[in-house]
């Protein structure tokens, strides 16, 4: 569905349901150079299970319209433009990578709107190598070869996330291009990824959260690596906030590398 958001066509994947009044409602955030439909098997699980769904493509990204944001806060920002946009006064927030960034800050600015925030691939600070940073904007196609190998511990999905036989390095790969592609104005790969690099408020958005966060991270993650994680760790147990940590036995891409088990820890956490 194509939701205006201040002016400018936001597209939201709902699960192929319609939004049903009485519901909650889950908003799933995309990483770098990402869209809606890495979240195939667990946004339509949730569609399906008692969940309203929006799996957005990020303003500037694929079929949304608008200015690319280009900070972590001006992404969180918009997240609450979209609720209001569509009228939900409370969600749980799902983010991968950037877009974990983008759902920690939300629910940090957003407060008791959000009722859940899951980190997927996350990582405090979530540096960047300068050579990925300077690679993504005057060598894009060799960038999107680093974050493949980087970001990747299987050769083939599972079957119930792509398809059986599907080689997730070349479709992530095929994804990135389309991804990149679908700006010409802007160089979405760089700039997310100085968007992740520059975010510097973890740790205090995790200390102004008011709702349980549960954090996904992957075994054999390169990209940001369990033990990056650790200090949004301790700052929930430090501030006393309810949180959860489950660990997957794949990669970056933990919704389709490792995707019943990271369905399974959002199934447990939300409900």
């Amino acid at each position: 569905m194509i939701i205006d958001v201040q002016g400018q066509p936001i597209y939201a994947y709902t699960g192929g349901r319609a939004h049903e009044p009485g519901q909650p409602t889950v908003v799933f955030i995309h990483g770098v150079l990402n869209d809606h439909s890495v979240w195939i098997l667990q946004s339509r699980y949730l569609a399906h299970h008692g969940w309203n769904v929006l799996a957005i493509d990020l303003p500037g990204h694929c079929k949304s319209g608008g200015e690319a944001p280009s900070s972590v806060s001006e992404a969180a920002t918009f997240i609450g433009h979209l609720l209001d946009a569509t009228g939900v006064q409370q969600a749980a927030l799902i983010g991968h990578s950037w877009g974990s960034l983008i759902a920690l800050e939300a629910a940090a600015q957003l407060k008791e709107r959000i009722s859940h925030a899951v980190l997927v691939g996350t990582a405090f600070p979530m540096k960047v190598s300068p050579a990925l940073i300077e690679a993504s904007l005057n060598e894009p196609e060799k960038a999107i070869r680093m974050i493949n190998v980087f970001s990747r511990a299987t050769l083939s999905a599972p079957p119930s996330a792509l398809g059986p036989g599907t080689w997730v390095y070349g479709a992530n790969t095929a994804l990135n291009r389309r991804v990149l592609r679908s700006n010409p104005k802007v160089n979405v790969f760089h700039r997310g990824f100085v968007a992740c690099d520059r975010y510097d408020r973890g740790l205090q958005a995790m200390a102004e959260l008011t709702c349980p966060v549960l954090l996904v991270l992957g075994a054999q993650d390169l990209m940001t690596p369990p033990k990056a994680a650790q200090s949004l760790i301790a700052a929930a147990r430090e501030h006393g906030k309810a949180h959860q940590v489950v660990t997957v036995p794949m990669g970056h891409h933990q919704m389709n590398e490792s995707p019943e088990e990271t369905l399974a820890a959002l199934k447990a956490f939300l409900n």
